[in-house]
Parts: C-alpha cells; structure tokens; sequence
C-alpha cells in the first residue's frame, strides 16, 4: 500500500523507535518513579534522558515537560489548566477541534468570551488578531500548521504578539513538530502541545506538554505520581503537578529514539516535502476537475477536491482500487472547510512523509488522473 496519511499518524517509523519499543515491552515492563528496584530505576532514567532531551529541543525547563497520551490531552491541559473566569481568549479559524472544543465548552459555559479570527486578503493575520484584543484577553491559542492545507501560520509574529500585549500563547504543535521550528524561549511560546506519532516517529499513545517558566497550569486530572503520596491534594511541583499515573513508558521512550532521528535529518525532511508537495500541487493542477487547496508546504499537506464527487469516494476509490491511502471528510476542523467553502462534501488529503518516494507520488498522480478519466469520459 501506499500511505498517504501521515498527517493522522506516520506510517514510518525507524529501526531506533521500534527497537527501543520492543525492548522495553520485553524486558523493562516496570514501573518508573514507584519503586527502588533496578528495573523501575532505569525506567525513570529513560524519562529523565527524555525530558532533557525535549527541554533543550524545544526550549524550557525539563521539569515543564509533561507527558501526555496524545496532543488532544496536552492541549486541554493547557488550555482549561490555565483559565481565567471572565477572561478573553482568541484563536483562529485554522484550528482542529482539539483546541475549538475546550475552547467553546468554556464559552458556552461563561467562563470566558471567545474570538476565533478569519485571514482577510491583502491583510496580515497578526494585524487582525491585535485587532481583537482587549483588556481581558489573557490568551492566544493557535495551531503551527493547517492540517487541512498545510498552510504555516507565523509563529514567531504571533509570539512577539504575546509579548507585546502580556499574553499566554498555546501552540498546537501537532501537525507542525518535526517539520517547522518551534522554540518557546525564541519564539515567545508559553506552552506548546505535541503529537508524538506524527512528524516525531513516535509511536501512537505518545504526546507531551512543554511550558515556560512565565505560566502556570492547574491540574485537571488527579491520582498516584510517585511522590508525596501524603498529600491529598496534589504534588505542588511539576512535572508530578500534571503527570499522574502510570506513564506509558514504550511511548516515553518512542519519543526520544523519534525527536533524535527527528534532529539528526530536519533540514533534509524540510526541504524534501517542500519539493514533494510542490510536485503533487503541479500534477494535480493539471488534471481536469480537480482543484487543490494547498500550496507547497514543509508539513507534507495536501488537500483537494473532484468536481461534483465526495472526497469519501474518493478516498475509497484510491483505497480499493489503486492501493493508496488517504484522509477524506473533515479532518476535525470545521472552521476552515467553512471558510474554504468545502463543509458540504469535504476534501480528500494528501499528506506524505519525507519516507514516500517521488515514484510512489508518480503512481498517484496517474491514478487521480485514471480515476477522473474513468467518473467523467
């Protein structure tokens, strides 16, 4: 098969991420931070060489690197842990559910007041999000990257944007990490959130949750850390704050063999999906009756649409008959397929890694073009 969807997960993962992962279900199934033994000892060293290793990647200290199960937990810990009742938060139109969700919840709640921004052409996305803000804002919450068309916002605008005006910035990082840069110290983040089963070669069940040392977050979830066991509130230190039992130690250890393979390759992986989306987008805009959504990206995102078909045929169409792998539907990100008048059919995406050959993205190509040629002539 060929698979195109490594926007949902990667489809390819090194030897270094399931070696690790096959040695510790084998032979490390202890659990770190609860016991003395050699065996738990060693779990929690892997854990402290992961969030050092994530720390100085991305910039904060590497005891505000919290491990999650995925970015959606890392994103709600972010976003409810750190609440302001009567408060103000923007966000724009570009965001998956994972932060339009939580985000919506506390407004239909009153606890805060939202604004959710839309690009106007001819005017800069920062202008029209400073635009927004007022004295009771307290937090900008964005995704890096589009994972409808992998279009990458300005991070580093958005961030000096925060500054400026004293305000927590939530980074959705998970269609953007391993792809695009991002560092909170340099980029004025307070708080990015990541999948690790996606540009980082994790395995799924991986994520994490980095903060500076300028915001606090409140737990939403409580039970056993390790430590402090006499406290029946909760450990008042972090990551123990946040990180409550058992860590999913296979993940854990996924995410240092993925982030490292990650660094040791990024301006390669950059480039070369810059190249191959570029060589998608051209192949498409030559097929009759499609249209494209995207443009050239480092993320490896590319949505399109076949006049008066669904992207679900579509997708099913290159699954059965063609052995091809993608996304249709609405990729939980309702607010851009409305903007992109496309919230009533959806859009079929592309999205590839810097693992998928240019021959494999030739074979798509004539299998859009065999397919239209089979609907339509």
């Amino acid at each position: 098969m060929v698979y195109f969807d490594n926007a949902a997960t990667g489809g390819f993962k090194p030897h270094s991420v399931i070696d690790t992962v096959s040695t510790i279900v084998r032979y490390l199934s202890a659990n770190p931070g609860r016991s003395g033994h050699r065996s738990s000892l060693t779990g929690a060293k892997i854990l402290s060489e992961t969030r050092e290793l994530f720390a100085g990647t991305f910039g904060c200290d590497s005891d505000r690197v919290v491990f999650t199960k995925n970015c959606t937990e890392a994103l709600n810990l972010a976003i409810l842990g750190t609440v302001k009742n009567g408060g103000h938060v923007i966000t724009t139109i570009y965001e998956h559910n994972s932060v339009l969700r939580p985000l919506h919840f506390l407004k239909s709640q009153g606890i805060i007041t939202l604004d959710v921004v839309s690009p106007i052409p001819n005017k800069n996305l920062v202008d029209l999000i400073e635009e927004k803000i007022n004295d009771k804002t307290y937090m900008l919450v964005t995704t890096a990257c589009s994972n409808v068309t992998g279009e990458v916002l300005p991070i580093e605008e958005i961030g000096e944007l925060s500054k400026k005006h004293n305000l927590f910035y939530v980074l959705d990082g998970a269609q953007g990490a391993g792809h695009v840069n991002i560092n909170l110290e340099a980029q004025n983040i307070s708080a990015v959130c990541l999948a690790g089963h996606k540009g980082l070669y994790g395995i799924m069940g991986s994520g994490a949750l980095l903060f500076s040392d300028k915001i606090e977050i409140e737990p939403s979830f409580f039970g056993g850390t390790g430590s402090d066991s006499f406290n029946l509130l909760y450990p008042n230190v972090y990551p123990e704050k946040l990180e409550v039992g058992t860590i999913n130690l296979p993940a854990v250890a996924s995410l240092k063999e993925g982030l490292n393979y990650v660094k040791n390759n990024f301006e390669h992986f950059h480039s070369y999906l810059i190249s191959a989306t570029t060589k998608i987008i051209e192949g498409l805009s030559t097929i009759n009756k499609v249209k494209c959504y995207s443009a050239p990206n480092p993320c490896g995102i590319v949505s399109f649409a076949i006049e008066n078909l669904d992207s679900g045929e579509v997708a099913d169409i290159l699954d059965k008959n063609y052995d091809i792998a993608v996304r249709s539907g609405f990729h939980c990100a309702p607010l851009m397929h409305k903007f992109l008048h496309t919230d009533y059919c959806g859009l079929t995406r592309v999205s590839i890694s810097p693992h998928n050959s240019f021959r494999e993205i030739n074979h798509f190509l004539s299998s859009v073009k065999d397919l239209v040629k089979t609907k339509f002539f």
